[in-house]
């Protein structure tokens, strides 16, 4: 397939691009500064702006996918969601983020009182990401959170996939790697399980 990754040179957006390379997949690999971008088989490295909606649009096209994977707070998402629809691709994947999840019925994680400080207006705004895209019709769409704690990793391909609940252990911990969230986001691109939904992941 031929995807659109925007913030590839990133945390998440690094692992999610070796995943679709090794997987023969031919990727657009966009960032502020490419030179950042991994030089992998079937990856061409451009720049982007974000806040450029046209020049954006423009990169979009032609693509079968698009994924974003940036800061929430360092991107509007009504100028994503514009030149996903403005490339005319369908299909759209956001790295979300943990903090909009459910620990208990209506009670998101950034609510609760332990919720870190110096996260929680990232972690709000991506809960309204995901709010906005509820009301998106011309896109299929999904919204990928991650555990709470996303982190270098290994790569084991041993997982449990969620909805909207955050995944938590034996031992109360809710963790992934980069690495494991990278083959369940692929495997979403490839065979699509979540349209117009959101999904967690976790061990």
């Amino acid at each position: 397939m031929r995807i659109a990754l925007i913030g590839a040179s990133g945390d998440a957006g690094s692992r999610i691009l070796a995943e679709l390379s090794a997987r023969g997949h031919t990727v657009t690999a966009i960032a502020r500064n490419p030179e950042k971008i991994a030089s992998l088989p079937g990856v061409t490295a451009r720049a982007g702006d974000l806040f450029d909606v046209p020049a954006l649009a423009a990169l979009l096209g032609g693509h079968d996918a698009v994924v974003s994977s940036v800061h929430f707070l360092a991107s509007d998402p009504e100028k994503l969601i514009s030149a996903v629809k403005q490339a005319g691709v369908a299909r759209y994947l956001v790295v979300g983020g943990a903090g909009s999840l459910e620990v208990a019925p209506g009670v998101r994680l950034f609510d609760t009182p332990g919720f870190p400080a110096p996260y929680l207006n990232e972690a709000r705004a991506g809960g309204a990401f995901l709010d906005r895209l509820k009301q998106e019709t011309a896109l299929d769409w999904t919204f990928f959170s991650p555990a709470a704690w996303f982190v270098p990793g290994a790569r084991t391909g041993t997982f449990r996939l969620g909805t909207d609940q955050l995944l938590v252990n034996e031992a109360g911990d809710s963790r992934i790697s980069f690495e494991d969230y990278a083959i369940a986001l692929v495997d979403e691109i490839e065979q699509p399980k979540h349209s117009r939904r959101r999904f967690t992941i976790g061990y």
